[in-house]
């Protein structure tokens, strides 16, 4: 760069300028190496203001850079939402001291209340980092050895210990997390066999996504589709399709279904007090 005196003067930056990395602040670095975060998780982050003074430094070489100025930038043309649709997190945990407790690379004790209970239970884990998922926080860690998946909606309290952190060899946070998501995007062994309208067909790939295995359309407005589920009980996800759905095959499956409805029906036959 260079300085041009006089009333209309200032710091010029020559038109062959290279942005340096070593001119970055070691946090603005480190907001930017974490990718596809969006403005709610960089604040949980701590990472707010160094990312917006990363981006300014990295929009004035762009202005300056021959042949940008004349197109639109890439940030201009595409936004990155990582929340999910009607995402409400009811999350009090504060992420970025949580962030501070992993980098000492010590064992946790967690409180955290499994889906399946009303009250928290202590637990010490080893864990290996944090996964943003469709808006979610999620803690990744080993529990006696076995990977876990800890919500940090239902993770109330923490606290690092003083023993070292224990982690499986030759295993990292994108490892442990690729064999966690597979698991837990596993469609199942049991095929379920349903007819489901064709106007309902789109939000069922949104809503069941993989699960949907099969899908057979014919002249008529329903489609047959076969869903995988890990169990029967869980094809109580299929009620909320309402009238749009009749499921044909196994059995079983059939018949918990009309329990299901049968328990709706008498608690809705009943005017409420």
């Amino acid at each position: 760069m260079y300085a041009e005196r006089g009333r209309n003067g200032g710091i010029v930056l020559l038109s062959n300028a290279r942005l340096n990395a070593s001119h970055l602040e070691p946090r603005e670095l480190e907001a930017l190496s974490v990718a596809g975060l969006d403005n709610e998780h960089l604040e949980s982050l701590r990472l707010s203001a160094v990312h917006a003074s990363a981006a300014l430094k990295i929009a004035a070489r762009q202005s300056a850079a021959p042949g940008l100025s004349s197109h639109p930038l890439l940030s201009e043309l595409v936004l990155v939402d990582s929340s999910a649709w009607l995402a409400d997190s009811n999350m009090k945990l504060n992420v970025a001291d949580l962030i501070s407790a992993l980098r000492l690379k010590h064992r946790m004790r967690i409180e955290y209340r499994r889906s399946s209970e009303e009250q928290a239970s202590s637990l010490v884990v080893d864990p290996y980092g944090i996964v943003a998922k469709s808006g979610r926080w999620y803690l990744i860690a080993d529990e006696q050895g076995t990977a876990r998946l800890f919500s940090l909606e239902r993770l109330s309290a923490f606290e690092a210990l003083d023993t070292p952190v224990v982690l499986r060899p030759d295993e990292t946070l994108r490892s442990v997390w690729a064999t966690l998501k597979e698991r837990t995007e596993s469609p199942g062994r049991l095929s379920v066999i349903a007819n489901l309208r064709k106007s309902r067909l789109d939000l069922a790939r949104r809503v069941l996504g993989s699960r949907i295995r099969e899908v057979s359309c014919a002249e008529s407005e329903w489609c047959t589709v076969v869903i995988r589920y890990p169990d029967i009980e869980s094809v109580r996800q299929l009620l909320q399709f309402g009238n749009h759905i009749e499921v044909l095959a196994p059995a079983a499956a059939r018949e918990r279904i009309c329990q299901l409805a049968h328990d709706l029906v008498e608690r809705h036959s009943t005017p409420t007090r």
